[in-house]
C-alpha cells in the first residue's frame, strides 16, 4: 500500500472484495478526486461485473454479435491484449471455471466453506473464441468471461489520469494491489510499501510520476471448498487454481494493466516465470513459497 507523507492526503474505503485508496498531493483536491475514483469504478462496474446484471452479461446472454461501449471494448480489448502477450496465460475466458470452483458472488458474500468441488481438469474455451471488431463485440454461447485479471488494472490506470487531468494534482490509485500514477508526484516520488500478507516479507520502495505497480498473490482472494483453500488465479490449461510456486509477484511498468498482465502470466508459469520476467526485461519482485525474494529488472531500491 502507499505510504502517506506530509506532502500528500489520503482516502480509502472498501471496493469489488478488496481496499480502494486515492492519494493526492493537493489536499484540496481529495474528495473530489474520491468522486472521480468511485464514478469511474462504478462505471467499470457496470460495464464487465460477472457477479452483477451488467453490459458483459448482457452481450453475453443475448449470444450474437452487438455493438458495445466504448468502455466495454477498451476493458475486452485490454484483455485480449493481455492475453495475446502472454501466449494464452491470462485468459478472460474462465468466468465458468471460477464459479464452478464457488467463486461467483463478491468474496465477503462466500461462505466459510461449502461442499468439496469435484477435479475436472480441461482447458478454458479459449480467448481466440471472442471476437472485437471495434465496438462490435461477440462472445459464443457457453463462454462465461471473467475480466478480474485485467479490469481492475486498467480502472486504476483511467482513474489516475482522469483525477489528474481533470483535478490538476498529482495522484497515486490503488485497488487491491493494482496502483497506478499520474501527474507530479510528491518530493522524492512515491513511496510505497510492498507486502501482500502480514506474514510476507516487506519492502518499500519509491516510484517515480507516472510509473505504477501491479502484485499479484496466489493467497489473496482465497476461499474454501470442503476443507480445501483455492484461489483466484487459474491455469487456462487445466481451469485450476495454479500451483502456489509464488506467494506473489510484483512487477513496476508504465501502465497498471501492462504490471498486471506480468504479475497474473508469471503465477500461472510457476518456475519458467523468473527466466520469462527477464526476457522482457521487466522490474520484478517474487516472494516464493517459502518466503525466499528474488528481484530481477533493476527492481527499484
Amino acid at each position: 500500500m502507499p505510504l502517506v507523507d506530509d506532502a500528500t492526503v489520503a482516502a480509502e474505503w472498501p471496493v469489488w472484495s478488496t481496499t480502494a485508496r486515492v492519494v493526492v498531493t493537493d489536499p484540496a483536491a481529495l474528495a473530489e478526486a474520491r468522486s472521480v475514483v468511485e464514478r469511474e469504478l462504478a462505471e467499470v462496474d457496470r460495464a464487465c461485473s460477472r457477479f452483477r446484471p451488467s453490459e458483459l452479461t448482457a452481450v453475453q446472454a443475448a449470444g450474437t454479435e452487438i455493438e458495445v461501449s466504448a468502455l466495454l471494448a477498451e476493458l475486452i480489448g485490454a484483455a485480449l491484449e493481455a492475453a495475446r502477450r502472454t501466449q494464452g496465460d491470462v485468459d478472460p475466458t474462465l468466468g465458468e471455471a471460477l464459479a464452478r470452483l464457488g467463486y461467483d458472488r463478491d468474496l465477503p458474500a462466500l461462505p466459510a466453506d461449502g461442499p468439496a468441488v469435484p477435479v475436472r481438469v480441461r482447458p478454458a474455451p479459449g480467448w481466440r473464441r471472442i471476437r472485437l471488431a471495434g465496438r462490435r463485440l461477440s462472445v459464443p454461447p457457453g463462454v462465461s468471461v471473467d475480466l478480474g485479471a485485467t479490469a481492475k488494472a486498467l480502472a486504476a490506470d483511467r482513474a489516475a489520469r482522469h483525477v489528474s487531468g481533470w483535478l490538476g494534482t498529482g495522484v497515486l490509485v490503488e485497488l487491491g494491489g493494482d496502483l497506478a500514477t499520474a501527474g507530479a508526484s510528491p518530493p522524492g516520488g512515491w513511496r510505497i510499501h510492498v507486502q501482500d500478507q502480514p506474514d510476507d516479507p516487506a519492502c518499500m520502495v519509491v516510484l517515480p510520476s507516472c510509473a505504477a505497480m501491479a502484485t499479484s498473490s496466489t493467497r489473496s482472494r482465497s476461499w474454501s471448498r470442503g476443507g480445501q483453500l483455492l484461489h483466484h488465479v487459474l491455469d487456462p490449461r487445466t481451469c485450476l487454481p495454479v500451483e502456489r510456486t509464488w506467494r506473489s509477484v510484483a512487477v513496476v511498468a508504465d501502465r497498471c494493466v501492462d504490471a498486471n498482465t506480468c504479475t497474473t502470466a508469471a503465477l500461472v508459469r510457476g518456475d519458467d516465470a523468473v527466466g520469462w520476467l527477464c526476457g522482457l526485461g521487466v522490474p520484478a519482485r517474487l516472494v516464493g513459497r517459502d518466503g525466499a525474494v528474488r528481484v530481477l529488472g533493476g527492481w527499484p531500491e
